[in-house]
């Protein structure tokens, strides 16, 4: 099974296509997609589209793991996120993915262990666990792999 996995954001999206198995993860490709702050949000979406569908495009995932909406307490920016994941969802669907959503706890319980992990531990576990994961990135980055973990640690065969 091959996952493109993704943090959701307008600002900053990471992503991550990953193979292998949930206790044998491997990294094909990671990035933290940047928007330009100094742009409309349509065109920050727009951008981050075009991006996941090059990615859908070159990589043809099998499955889209992508984690769920945490709300804080700026709901503007919880609005933005959503529009990005919509996005995302739809763009998967059309290439054919089957989407796989995970919580941010979920996330961390099939990485670290523990539902209550800080970034730090997260990250950390990250490159233990994941053959590929690079030294140094955005937590965004470092937070898609963990998804796509959680998506082939889920994955029945």
């Amino acid at each position: 099974m091959k996952v493109l996995a993704i943090d959701p954001g307008y600002d900053r999206l990471g992503v991550a296509v990953l193979t292998g198995t949930g206790s044998a993860p491997v990294l094909v490709h990671s990035s933290c997609i940047l928007t330009e702050r100094n742009t409309t949000l349509p065109d920050r979406l727009h951008a981050a589209g075009a991006e996941v569908a090059a990615l859908l495009e070159a990589h043809a995932p099998d499955v889209l793991a992508i984690e769920t909406l945490y709300f804080n307490a700026n709901a503007t920016t919880a609005i933005a996120v959503a529009e990005a994941r919509g996005i995302a969802i739809y763009l998967a669907r059309t290439a054919g993915c089957e989407v796989r959503e995970f919580g941010p706890q979920e996330v961390k319980v099939a990485v670290t262990g523990y539902g209550k992990s800080d970034k730090r531990a997260v990250i950390d576990m990250v490159k233990r666990l994941c053959a590929g994961a690079p030294e140094r990135g955005h937590d965004d980055e470092y937070d898609a792999i963990a998804v796509g973990i959680t998506a082939l640690a889920h994955h029945r065969a």
